[in-house]
């Protein structure tokens, strides 16, 4: 494959599974054959994933997917120069993704309205609308909306917590966006479950925003987190110029790196003396790892 070439593609669709463990074992082996690399994500109530690999091989998973259900419309795809993913993970979970309140947030239940791309800016420019983040402090932290409120929770769990506090009228007209649209969903699911009346969600989330809405159109601001090896992205789709901390997590900048508290693979200026001799440890040794697996030529499994 050119190195130059990786397809991705993120998909996500909240539909019933009576069998989570047999599609697991039938992705495995279809994405084995096929040397598709990425995390796939199982549960009865849908599948969420993001994989790449070469045109050819994401053409026969995503073909796989329509036979489920999925349309080509639930795809969003894109490139990389570098390698996104170094290993397959499928997972079975009870959710696709935990808001705490499984009895309160499925979207084959109940959803927000989708609101598309094209339609997003005259949506967010109404007044007496609230539009809301929903996405992590470290994702919002470079990038996000105009006009937005960021939540600043630290998991997707705190999202009720953060509603109850910011005490919002349950006759309020709410707009939600996120990464990819499926942490919104389950959002909307859960407002309308707990009695609010007007929610909207960006459909496809932001990177359906970015590839589809023109910059000089755009009311984004910032780049979007991804994850995956790229860190972010930009305006269609382009790599962003973000880093990743290995010991905190956070998004670096790539100007951050000459900063003296930088240590490539172990901390950066905004962990750095606030990581436990522990964490320092393995984080050391995963990059003495790194490094040692980039002298025989091969990608270290855990990079």
């Amino acid at each position: 494959m050119n190195k130059a070439n990786y397809q991705l593609v993120s998909f996500y669709k909240f539909t019933p599974l009576e069998d989570p463990g047999l599609l697991s074992d039938q992705l495995f082996v279809l994405c084995r054959r096929c040397s598709v690399l990425g995390t796939i994500i199982i549960s009865k109530e849908g599948v969420n994933g993001m994989l790449a690999g070469s045109q050819d091989s994401i053409e026969i998973v995503t073909n796989f997917f329509q036979k489920l259900d999925f349309a080509l419309e639930d795809f969003k795809f894109s490139t990389s120069v570098s390698k996104p993913f170094n290993r397959l993970r499928i997972k079975i979970k009870k959710e696709l993704i935990s808001l705490g309140y499984p009895e309160l947030s499925n979207p084959n239940e109940v959803v927000g309205t989708y609101v598309e791309p094209k339609d997003w800016n005259d949506l967010i420019a109404e007044e007496n609308l609230i539009l809301i983040d929903t996405r992590n402090k470290y994702e919002t932290s470079i990038g996000t909306f105009h006009n937005a409120i960021l939540p600043q929770v630290r998991n997707f769990k705190e999202f009720p917590g953060f509603i109850n506090k910011y005490k919002v009228k349950k006759d309020t007209k709410i707009a939600m966006f996120c990464t990819g649209g499926i942490r919104c969903e389950k959002a909307s699911a859960y407002l309308l479950k707990t009695g609010f009346k007007e929610v909207f969600h960006l459909k496809g989330g932001i990177i359906k925003y970015l590839e589809t809405v023109p910059r000089k159109d755009s009311k984004w601001i910032g780049e979007c987190f991804v994850f995956d090896n790229r860190v972010s992205i930009e305006h269609d789709l382009k790599e962003g110029s973000y880093l990743n901390c290995n010991g905190c997590g956070e998004p670096l900048r790539k100007d951050e790196t000459s900063n003296p508290k930088y240590k490539k693979g172990i901390s950066c200026p905004k962990c750095h003396g606030g990581l436990s001799k522990e964490k320092l440890g393995r984080s050391k040794e995963r990059q003495k790892q790194v490094e040692l697996s980039a002298k025989r030529g091969e990608i270290h499994i855990g990079q």
